[in-house]
């Protein structure tokens, strides 16, 4: 079988939650997030696994993941720090990460096959890893043909504050045509809203697909998305805060007419934690799965 490889990143600094919240458990077994996308992820075919994390937690990281991995798949580490980046764009006032597109780019040494990528603290499901795994296995290894599985809004949301979300425009062949990153999506009076380049509130529909951050790519992401990235820290050299989302990759593909992007649907029901308060509802939603044995008591031995 083809190889495949997971991308995690995992480098946050969990800010709204108030801690590292890629390392934090969920279960009385001592359970991360993470656990249970690497358990899918191995039911889905996929062999090898790359973390993206900050050196600052590597030590703590690989101790949570290294003795579940050994002897299942092949494990690296890659560390994204805001001073990685050409010398002549470092900048030691920068403290916040330069996001999604430029933590996957740190992979690109150690990546040679198709790839997924998902962030560290989501819980995606185990539909959306069968779904890419298969989707990234009939991918020609050399081509620009991506994919990434696509949620319903009103899956999404968290009960404790705004979320950021890719809203995905979707055209009738099932193929994306853009990305728009919303950086605030909140429930207002019973009715979802984001909030506009404008500073409005906006509605939208609890229907729309958007983006959780699990993508397929192919390596040719790596070339493409390395050019931006230095035309980006070109137009930013004085803005300190600026983040390199991977949807601006995405999207300029796209406008370029090199590349395409089939969207896979998933019905399931995200959950994850944003905020410290999701954690409750996070650990009530695992603890169901075990009781119906979708995944055993103890997931590693």
């Amino acid at each position: 079988m083809k190889k495949l490889t997971l991308v995690v990143l995992a480098a946050g600094m969990g800010s709204r939650y108030g801690g590292l919240k890629q390392m934090d458990t969920f279960t009385s077994q001592g359970d991360t997030i993470i656990d249970f996308s690497i358990y899918d992820a191995l039911q889905a075919g996929f062999q090898k696994f790359v973390f993206v994390i900050r050196k600052s937690i590597e030590k703590d990281f690989r101790a949570t993941i290294d003795n579940k991995l050994k002897n299942k798949a092949e494990v690296k580490y890659v560390f994204q720090e805001v001073n990685n980046v050409p010398e002549k764009y470092k900048n030691s006032k920068r403290e916040k990460p330069l996001g999604t597109g430029h933590a996957v780019l740190m992979t690109k040494n150690v990546v040679n096959e198709n790839f997924a990528i998902i962030n560290a603290d989501d819980f995606y499901g185990r539909e959306a890893f069968n779904d890419i795994a298969k989707q990234l296995i009939e991918t020609k290894e050399n081509s620009f043909e991506f994919c990434m599985v696509g949620y319903a809004l009103k899956n999404t949301i968290s009960e404790n504050g705004y979320v950021s979300r890719g809203e995905c425009f979707v055209n009738k062949e099932g193929y994306l045509t853009n990305v728009i990153e919303r950086t605030r999506i909140e429930t207002i009076d019973g009715f979802l809203k984001f909030e506009d380049e404008k500073g409005k509130m906006v509605s939208i529909d609890k229907e729309t697909t958007v983006s959780m951050n699990i993508w397929g790519f192919t390596t040719n992401y790596f070339g493409y998305g390395e050019k931006l990235f230095l035309d980006f820290l070109e137009k930013n050299k004085e803005n300190l805060k600026a983040e390199f989302y991977l949807p601006f990759i995405v999207n300029s593909l796209l406008a370029s007419k090199k590349a395409t992007v089939k969207v896979l649907k998933s019905k399931a029901k995200w959950f994850g934690v944003t905020y410290n308060e999701d954690k409750e509802n996070v650990e009530k939603e695992i603890k169901k799965l075990k009781e119906a044995g979708v995944y055993p008591i103890n997931l590693w031995d």
